[in-house]
């Protein structure tokens, strides 16, 4: 339909393609157009937001209790009970296990997953997901403040 480079190639595209009235073939509206959206990496078309699955996920990480040493750990978690485990808890739209190796590489990653994060916990967090953006930053939020009301020592969940 329009060259496959970018979805900015695309967009300025728009205006030209509307406007044209091709003999045998049907005029595509500006709506159309603006719900293909192109990948620019691998040239294909990908679904709009509205035939999109969710994919948005929470999720918990243990870290090793030494964690709980640090003073802006301990600043945000003043009623924390000793005998239970420190944890992370984060937001993403990658794939959970993808996000814990990237923390685990440095990418993107928390300081307090990096250097002290053990494994995933999806005991907390694996029926709750996938969910759409708004729902999960809103989740990352109260399972930090749920857990840390329980005892646990959290980091995250901003």
């Amino acid at each position: 339909m329009f060259p496959a480079n970018t979805f900015r190639s695309a967009l300025r595209r728009i205006p030209s393609v509307c406007s044209r009235k091709s003999p045998g073939r049907r005029k595509t509206t500006l709506k159309q157009i603006v719900a293909l959206k192109i990948d620019a990496h691998e040239s294909k078309l990908v679904q709009t937001p509205k035939e999109q699955k969710f994919h948005h996920s929470v999720y918990v990480v243990l870290l090793e209790s030494a964690v709980a040493k640090h003073p802006s750990i301990l600043r945000v978690n003043p009623k924390r009970d000793p005998l239970k485990p420190c944890v992370y808890v984060g937001m993403t739209g990658l794939p959970v296990d993808h996000r814990f190796k990237n923390h685990k590489n440095g990418y993107k990653s928390a300081w307090v997953v990096r250097k002290y994060g053990l494994r995933l916990m999806p005991q907390f967090y694996e029926h709750l997901n996938p969910m759409p953006y708004d729902a999960a930053a809103q989740m990352e939020k109260e399972l930090a403040e749920d857990m840390r009301a329980e005892g646990y020592t959290v980091t995250g969940g901003k």
